[in-house]
């Protein structure tokens, strides 16, 4: 496996040039008092140090010997411990974080960038500090006074980690049908018990204690999602002093043995009458909790943008180096036995593809992260907006990027040939490490739902006005002669896209099985709009520097790629859409 370089000048060019954070942040004052482009780009100079010295050569290693399980305890794999507290101690845990706790602060374009790192890294380990920053979340959000004091400045000290615990046995998306309880009790806590599965980070050994966010109901509670609670349970009770007491009746039941991640515990996690404490109000735990799960669905699909950064730089790096067959024009390397696999179409097909793609995935999450901050510090009209673009993007971002992600890491593999299917090369560890991404956290066909009927059909097509017209406004002011290769297929894509939505809802108003029928492809159509938008974003800034850096050369080219080669995907999705849900519904169960 090549080793893996953090793409700091592509980092830097989205934060200055493509999104001129320097403007942004002047103009959000809850920023602007501890973040300014100078703290940024060291903030990322030093986050690619810790990534590609630190954390990057232990993905292997740690996919390879993955974590143990004995009578309860979880030992993370060599190296993990230690990583983690060099990571601790650089600050890295509460990057993020909520200052007045602790925490440093930074915005999630920031933020975005550095979880990209890890994950590129190795997504096994990214996952201990990604769950405990986003239960800090919640905390910070949720929480009393009192429960934050006593348990987010460990947090993101990186002394004491975070989990979610959501799904059971018998319910995973449905978790108005979830079985743990919560009893109350005289002093105020409560007596939670219950078993939960698939809890990433539900047991390990990098810190000392584990606060757990579980979901329950009282015995009394409504049926559905209407009645559940969330509580902060944690793994070891902390007493009055602050220091750490008796350990709960909280205990890792085993592990599960996965496709991949292999260095990141998967627990089944027992509550046995163990003491938690309210977060938020009674029967409205479900809404605290998408606090959490809004911000790892953003982190998951950042994980299939690390994926695939790393399964590109691995390909690319061999295809450089392999030599075999020749060029259908004429030897390009006569001197050497045969030409690099570089010279052969369908392996540059296989690489363009990934660049395209990961950069404009790159950009999309940073767009995204730039409107997340907005709706988080800024004010009035446009802050309303930007929290109705996150709401919007957030299910994109979570499925568009991990099946590109997975695309991605797959077309690597290609790139190897027979070696990408032997593990000690390391590229099919990608492969299996990004497959869960376009599960957990709600699988992808959950969030193209989320996309489709919550949030374009829930909001009569409102939320997906704001983004059709901030994209009109942009096409209607770039009139330079030199963007319109890039602006005319935008205006059509958009357009298209327009006409699909408008068509879509239109027929689910007398057949609502036409969202479920349409979503998953819906959701590509706009990811790839998404995408084509902020590619002419980027060819704009790198036309204006052309002449300074080959780098902007490459932009505009793979610009291009993507414009007619990517983007015509839509066709096939819109094709797909509009032949109706009929087809699929006409087939009865038994003739399957």
């Amino acid at each position: 496996m090549a080793d893996y370089q953090a793409p700091l000048k592509d980092m830097s060019f989205l934060l200055h040039d493509v999104f001129d954070v320097t403007s942004l942040w002047q103009s959000l004052p809850n920023i602007a008092d501890h973040v300014d482009p100078e703290t940024a780009d060291a903030i990322l100079q030093e986050c690619a140090k810790i990534a590609e010295q630190e954390i990057a050569p232990l993905s292997q290693p740690g996919h390879e010997t993955g974590v143990k399980f004995d009578n309860g305890k979880v030992t993370t794999a060599p190296g993990y411990k230690e990583a983690f507290q060099t990571y601790a101690e650089g600050g890295w845990t509460g990057l993020g974080g909520d200052i007045e706790y602790g925490g440093m602060g930074m915005p999630k374009m920031i933020t975005a960038l550095h979880e990209e790192m890890l994950c590129a890294a190795d997504i096994s380990f990214s996952l201990y500090p990604g769950l405990t920053a986003g239960a800090g979340l919640s905390i910070v959000k949720h929480a009393s006074e009192e429960l934050k004091q006593r348990y987010l400045t460990r947090m993101y000290a990186g002394e004491w980690a975070g989990s979610m615990c959501l799904t059971e046995s018998h319910s995973g998306t449905d978790l108005g049908m979830i079985r743990t309880k919560a009893v109350p009790q005289e002093d105020g806590s409560y007596k939670i018990t219950g078993e939960k599965i698939f809890i990433t980070g539900g047991e390990h050994d990098l810190t000392e204690n584990i606060v757990h966010l579980v979901l329950a109901k009282l015995p009394d509670a409504p049926a559905g999602p209407r009645g559940i609670s969330l509580f902060l349970v944690p793994k070891v009770l902390v007493n009055d002093d602050e220091t750490l007491g008796e350990p709960n009746n909280v205990k890792c039941g085993s592990i599960e043995h996965k496709m991949g991640i292999n260095a990141s515990a998967t627990c089944v996690m027992n509550f046995d009458n163990a003491t938690g404490y309210l977060v938020g109000e009674i029967n409205k735990g479900l809404a605290c909790m998408f606090t959490m799960m809004n911000f790892e669905r953003i982190g998951v699909g950042i994980q299939g943008i690390g994926a695939a950064e790393r399964s590109y730089q691995n390909a690319l790096e061999y295809a450089k180096d392999r030599l075999q067959g020749r060029s259908l024009s004429g030897a390009k390397s006569p001197e050497k036995p045969a030409d690099s696999i570089m010279v052969h179409g369908d392996v540059r097909r296989m690489l363009l593809n990934m660049k395209a793609s990961n950069e404009g995935s790159r950009a999309l999450s940073t767009y995204i992260s730039m409107k997340l901050d907005i709706a988080t510090y800024g004010e009035g009209e446009e802050k309303a907006k930007a929290d109705a673009l996150v709401a919007l993007m957030t299910p994109i971002a979570k499925a568009f990027f991990t099946d590109l992600g997975f695309e991605s890491t797959v077309a690597g593999q290609q790139v190897f040939g027979g070696h990408g299917f032997i593990r000690e090369w390391g590229q099919e560890q990608l492969v299996r490490d990004c497959r869960i991404a376009q599960i957990y956290e709600g699988t992808n066909g959950v969030q193209a739902m989320d996309l489709l009927a919550r949030k374009v059909a829930g909001s009569k097509g409102e939320m997906f006005t704001v983004f059709a017209d901030e994209v009109k406004a942009y096409i209607a002011r770039t009139t330079a002669d030199n963007m319109q290769e890039f602006i005319a297929p935008l205006a059509t894509a958009l357009e298209e896209l327009e006409t699909l939505t408008r068509d879509v809802l239109a027929k689910a108003a007398s057949n609502p099985e036409e969202l479920g029928t349409s979503a998953n492809d819906y959701l590509h159509v706009f990811g790839y709009t998404a995408m084509a938008y902020v590619w002419a974003l980027m060819a704009e800034k790198s036309l204006e520097k052309v002449e300074q850096d080959d780098f902007y050369v490459a932009k505009i080219k793979t610009a291009r790629y993507y414009f007619k080669r990517l983007l015509p995907r839509t066709q096939s999705l819109i094709a797909a859409i509009n032949a109706g849900s009929d087809v699929l519904f006409d087939i009865e169960d038994e003739l399957f």
